[in-house]
């Protein structure tokens, strides 16, 4: 069995006290960049002022699946391919969020969706959006279509 193409990203959160009077804490997915080793190993703070903070949480695996080549297909034909980021509040300290998991599959992210998890975007990199389409015209093969048209749809002089 080959090994599945993969990659390694790191995804950095950014969390702002109190954003509206409804909240006590904001959260939001700022960025996500392929992650060639030079982030580390260990999810660290890069900036806690008390009312602004940014996480990086490096080393998070993307990896391409030939039975989601229909998702990446369609993230792929979209007006900006994306990262799909599905993330989490801690349940004991809400003011603590990481992300869980980074996918470039349209299926994958509507059926975290579909489970209510929270899942943000984030453009695609042109090279990144580029070994998603090599992957993609490699393995994606539209199904054919099955259905004839009724013979009352066609026009009679095409019968």
């Amino acid at each position: 069995m080959s090994e599945r193409p993969a990659l390694r990203v790191a995804v950095l959160i950014e969390r702002r006290k109190q954003p509206s009077q409804w909240e006590d804490w904001g959260f939001r997915i700022a960025e996500v960049c392929v992650d060639n080793g030079g982030f580390g190993d260990v999810p660290r703070t890069l900036r806690d002022d008390g009312g602004f903070t940014q996480w990086l949480f490096p080393g998070l695996p993307v990896t391409l699946y030939r039975d989601e080549a229909e998702g990446y297909h369609l993230n792929l034909t979209t007006d900006q391919p994306v990262w799909f980021v599905m993330w989490r509040i801690d349940a004991d300290d809400p003011s603590c969020a990481w992300p869980e998991l980074v996918t470039v599959s349209y299926h994958e992210a509507a059926r975290l969706l579909d489970a209510q998890e929270r899942v943000d975007n984030l453009p695609l990199p042109a090279e990144v959006r580029d070994w998603l389409q090599a992957f993609a015209d490699e393995h994606y093969k539209p199904e054919p279509k099955r259905r004839r048209r009724p013979a009352s749809f066609v026009a009679p002089e095409q019968r």
